[in-house]
């Protein structure tokens, strides 16, 4: 299939590793123009260069604070300024501790909510007039599995990753006349560094050794494995891409039938 990605123009939010490095690769490799984007500008630029040598694409970068609105602005000046507009966006951030209610005081409700849900809002609001100048675009935001049934000791991602996929459903009506399509996509348990030190951590609590709580997490898997990076990318850049031309509003996850939610 023709995914109708050659010299379009991608911005990758958090992408210097992880589901975001995974997703900026396979645009890449689709031939896409991204700009990738995290705090850490020496791995940004390492990533870059990477990803440019494994698929021959123009991938630039640009570091950027996603809780702070001027570095959000920034950002996508310049990725419209390098590449002429913005046809993608794809929207990512690391997830916040994990805890439950009692371990968490205003000022951690008040980072979730500026890292995970006002970075979305201010990066969609930046991006719109570009994408409305183009007569169209596609906004994929990486969520978590906790958009279909909560995860235990997660209740700062579970409420925040909720909204999230509150406001891209409510966005996705208003965006549809522009011919703008905006989906969430969550993950399951995907081999990432995030999901490894969930697991140490578990194991550590439990004291027992890391591969016994890999098991017991793969036993809760139909597929019986963790995911791939790769594999949680292909679905990410599909709805990112002009061949998704008729799916919008949806949230969709790629957890190996792991979430038993309808």
């Amino acid at each position: 299939m023709d995914l109708g990605l050659e010299g379009k123009a991608a911005l990758v939010l958090a992408a210097s590793k992880g589901l975001g490095r995974a997703i900026a690769t396979e645009l890449a490799a689709e031939g896409t123009r991204v700009m990738i984007s995290s705090r850490d500008e020496e791995t940004l630029a390492q990533t870059a260069a990477e990803i440019h040598e494994q698929t021959g694409a123009e991938v630039r970068h640009h570091p950027a604070d996603l809780t702070k609105a001027e570095d959000i602005q920034a950002l996508v000046r310049d990725t419209v300024e390098s590449f002429g507009g913005i046809d993608i966006l794809v929207t990512n951030t690391g997830g916040p501790p994990a805890g439950t209610f009692d371990d968490f005081g205003d000022e951690d409700w008040g980072t979730a909510f500026d890292l995970i849900l006002l970075s979305l809002i201010r990066a969609v609001r930046e991006v719109l007039p570009h994408m409305r100048a183009r007569g169209g675009g596609r906004i994929v935001c990486v969520a978590s599995s906790s958009i279909k049934q909560p995860i235990e000791g997660l209740i700062l991602s579970n409420t925040f990753r909720a909204g999230l996929a509150g406001l891209t459903k409510t966005l996705s009506a208003e965006l549809a006349p522009e011919g703008i399509l905006i989906n969430t996509i969550g993950p399951g348990r995907i081999l990432t560094e995030r999901s490894a030190g969930f697991d140490a951590v578990r194991a550590e609590k439990l004291a027992v050794p890391v591969e016994e709580v890999r098991a017991e997490a793969e036993a809760k898997i139909p597929l019986g494995r963790y995911g791939d990076p790769e594999e949680f990318a292909k679905v990410a850049v599909f709805l990112a891409s002009p061949a998704n031309s008729y799916t919008t509003g949806q949230a969709i996850l790629v957890d190996g039938g792991m979430v038993r939610a309808l």
